[in-house]
């Protein structure tokens, strides 16, 4: 149940980028015994074409002094427009750039011809370690481990990411906010080993009854979920998502005396207002919504009207 966008293992996607047939030749010859992956260019303004068009790299190795575009304007682009693609410059001609000089524009390695194939793999080796370490750390610090779903930290980065997006694309997103009722009470009855399997569970359930890669799931905190439901057209649509849920939870006996309580809310863009109020004001509804349902009883799923949280909620839905 990894997070969809955030692979461990990177599939390494090389580009060679040098003017001199002969160089070029070679580190095909190289990567093909290495085993990666890997396209050409003939200089960097070819190159710029090929990320442009194939997307990002795991890595570039360019020569430094090409015609039309040379290896450091090349670098230059490739930091300010693909920062996760690293770079190793190649080059001959070390009284024009020094290491120094090309570390200072942010490549991450400098190789001096001639080289050696062990020279080179070693360098290329070096610099995917460090992406896969990063990738790894980086997982960690977005992922709730108990229930292998994203974590607060992230769910708040991914608001900010995710609704501006759905607003200029003109699709609708809604927020779904769990809270598991008389969780304390199974604590107290079966132990907090049995309350930690639990919220894993939960976290199983999400993952099965949510559209892979296109809902995001968290572990809010504590005995608390959310979900970001991009997408859907209706409120009802965006309802089934939570109704697929808590249905699934009802059908297993052991999780009782709990259940789920769900407030549902759909983001409103107010004019005048900046986009961190209305998505607290979405976070806000939905928070309202659920606990109006938990005050009802809980398990229900309630739905939050399309206005400030400082309005009164409408009538209640049950589901």
């Amino acid at each position: 149940m990894l997070p969809n966008d955030l692979p461990l293992e990177i599939k390494t996607r090389i580009l060679l980028v040098d003017d001199d047939p002969l160089i070029l030749g070679l580190l095909q010859t190289s990567m093909e015994i290495m085993g990666h992956d890997f396209d050409t260019a003939a200089d960097g303004e070819e190159a710029q074409v090929k990320l442009k068009q194939e997307g990002e790299f795991t890595l570039v190795l360019t020569d430094l002094t090409m015609p039309r575009c040379d290896g450091m304007l090349l670098l230059q682009h490739i930091k300010e427009k693909y920062p996760g693609t690293e770079v190793i410059v190649i080059t001959g001609h070390v009284e024009t750039h020094g290491y120094i000089d090309v570390v200072r524009a942010g490549a991450s390695d400098f190789i001096i011809k001639p080289f050696s194939m062990d020279e080179l793999e070693a360098k290329v080796s070096r610099v995917i370690r460090e992406q896969t370490l990063i990738r790894k750390l980086k997982h960690l610090s977005m992922c709730d481990m108990l229930t292998e779903l994203y974590n607060r930290r992230y769910f708040e980065l991914k608001l900010q990411e995710e609704i501006p997006r759905a607003h200029r694309q003109g699709y609708p997103v809604f927020l779904a906010l769990f809270d598991v009722d008389r969780f304390k009470t199974y604590n107290d009855q079966y132990g907090h080993q049995a309350g930690d399997r639990l919220l894993h569970e939960i976290g199983k359930i999400f993952m099965h009854c949510t559209r892979e890669k296109v809902d995001w799931c968290f572990r809010f905190g504590g005995d608390e979920f959310a979900i970001i439901i991009p997408y859907a057209t209706t409120v009802n649509q965006a309802g089934q998502i939570a109704d697929r849920i808590q249905e699934r939870y009802r059908q297993e006996p052991r999780y009782a005396p709990t259940s789920l309580s769900i407030g549902l809310a759909e983001f409103v863009r107010h004019p005048g207002r900046s986009w961190a109020e209305d998505i607290a004001d979405l976070v806000a509804r939905a928070d309202k919504a659920l606990y109006s349902g938990k005050a009802q009883g809980g398990n229900r799923v309630i739905v939050a009207p399309s206005l400030s949280c400082s309005d009164e909620l409408s009538p209640q839905t049950d589901s």
